[in-house]
């Protein structure tokens, strides 16, 4: 696929010790540029606009690269590539020996964010590390109360606790990579649409190098309304099911599965799984019981997959 590349002045003399690479589809991730070009340390930022189509927003960025004191490079596509595929690009163009994948619609938690990773990456040299999610940066609003209490009680963990099944909670929204390793094993582009294609690649590296988790958090600015929460689980089945056909031992371990293949021996589920998606939809349901309809009509459209 054909890319245009836009760098700013100081990419050319760039020597960075880590790749900050930022995917974006639609979100505008203007203000986590400027944020990470606050901090004057060893890093370069690679933003990848994956087929956008916007070209207001395009162009905002590319100003936004241009202003940038860290050395950056923004990688434009006529058309979208997808969560796998765009990741592997960015890795293309990254010059450090480790590479940080952060998400657009991230906004880091502390002032000295970049200069934890360089300091991690100075004192440790990991194969990979996960810093977290959190949700301290966000402006609670009815529309996204749901997700709001889904991620404080599955996403928004502490580093002791991820650590307890550490291949589970890799998220590309914060995820430190050395470089030899995604040599040796990059994103399956086989993954279409959203879902699983980064805690996938999390079971393949945990065979040969170890996680580890940390408390550099940011905030993941970019949550759903109910609805299209639903609308992401419903399209993330199949990719599911690819995770169970090429990891079953690991995934046999997780709740989800379980349920799922509870689920699947229970009869008439094209009657009564809408019935459970539009309980979860319900504005006016108490917001726990919401959250365990959601979980479980996730777990019952799995349930075709196990």
């Amino acid at each position: 696929m054909s890319q245009t590349l836009f760098d700013n002045a100081p990419w050319a003399d760039g020597q960075p010790r880590l790749s900050v690479l930022i995917p974006f589809k639609g979100d505008d991730p203007c203000d986590l540029l400027a944020t990470l070009g606050r901090e004057p340390v060893a890093a370069e930022i690679i933003v990848l606009d994956d087929g956008t189509a916007d070209a207001a927003l395009t162009e905002r960025v590319r100003a936004q690269v241009e202003a940038l004191p860290l050395p950056a490079r923004l990688v434009t596509l006529a058309t979208n590539e997808g969560r796998s595929k765009g990741r592997n690009r960015l890795v293309s163009h990254a010059r450090a020996g480790h590479f940080l994948f952060l998400d657009s619609d991230m906004a880091p938690d502390t002032p000295d964010f970049l200069g934890r990773w360089l300091a991690l990456i100075a004192q440790d040299d990991p194969a990979v590390a996960f810093g977290g999610f959190s949700l301290l940066q966000v402006e609670p609003r009815p529309d996204q109360a749901l997700h709001r209490v889904m991620a404080g009680h599955s996403d928004c963990l502490p580093a002791s606790e991820r650590m307890g099944a550490p291949e589970k909670h890799v998220f590309t929204s914060n995820l430190l990579v050395r470089r030899d390793v995604f040599a040796a094993e990059g994103f399956d582009e086989g993954f279409a649409g959203w879902g699983w294609e980064d805690v996938e690649w999390g079971m393949r590296v945990a065979r040969r190098w170890p996680i580890l988790h940390i408390d550099n958090t940011a905030t993941h600015l970019g949550l759903d309304s109910a609805a299209t929460i639903a609308a992401k689980y419903e399209q993330s089945a199949a990719n599911f099911a690819r995770v169970v056909a090429a990891h079953p031992d690991v995934v046999r371990t997780y709740p989800s599965y379980r349920v799922a293949r509870i689920l699947r021996r229970a009869p008439l589920r094209g009657l009564w799984r809408p019935m459970i998606k539009a309980y979860a939809l319900n504005g006016l349901a108490p917001l726990r019981t919401r959250a365990f309809a959601m979980r479980l009509y996730r777990a019952a459209l799995y349930a075709e997959a196990v």
